[in-house]
């Protein structure tokens, strides 16, 4: 559990959101977006709720920087770099799936965070950018294999719409039952999906 004490210092704001931050983030991947709240922060923090205001005066705005949060630091995950063509292909997905336990914590929050985001319209759009944002990425690697010789042709913007799809789907699997599939087996299952892509090339 995060114990951060809050600096009393004007001066120490960053120090502040840095710990207000690793806070919200240990609130989250242990409790779920659901149970992200003021409270749960600011026990989290060993501090009151109303020091907590001044950050986030309202529900929604805890909400909003949460969610900015998560974005932050699944984008500043390590990725795999090497490779091109299929080799990006596999790599891009390998990125997504739950394979470490930060990748674990960052997707938990991600499905958690669904059900939220499927109540407000505002964010409902933000996440299907998200999604298209990461198909749009998929479908660049996907085309790049094609002119390749790796895969075979076709709308690349299909294949990486059915890539997102398998992907997405082993990562709920293996949020629910991680006993059943391990890092080791979804990336067994990853590349019997990609097989299945080239089989008919």
């Amino acid at each position: 559990m995060y114990r951060g004490s809050m600096p009393r210092t004007k001066g120490d704001h960053e120090a502040r959101r840095r710990d207000v931050s690793a806070a919200v983030w240990q609130v989250m991947a242990t409790r779920g977006f659901a149970g992200l709240t003021l409270r749960a922060v600011a026990a989290e923090l060993g501090a009151t709720t109303g020091l907590l205001t001044h950050y986030f005066p309202t529900k929604q705005a805890l909400v909003e920087y949460a969610l900015g949060l998560l974005e932050q630091r699944t984008v500043s995950r390590p990725r795999r770099q090497a490779g091109e063509g299929l080799a990006a292909l596999r790599d891009a997905l390998l990125d997504i799936l739950p394979l470490t336990p930060e990748a674990t914590d960052s997707n938990r929050i991600w499905v958690s965070s669904w059900d939220t985001a499927l109540s407000d319209p505002a964010l409902s759009t933000d996440y299907a950018r998200k999604y298209a944002q990461s198909r749009n990425r998929l479908t660049e690697r996907v085309a790049a294999a094609q002119e390749l010789g790796e895969l075979p042709s076709g709308d690349p913007a299909h294949i990486a719409a059915g890539a997102q799809a398998f992907v997405l789907g082993l990562v709920v699997q293996a949020l629910f039952d991680p006993a059943v599939f391990p890092p080791r087996r979804q990336v067994e299952l990853l590349d019997d999906y990609l097989a299945a892509l080239t089989a008919s090339h």
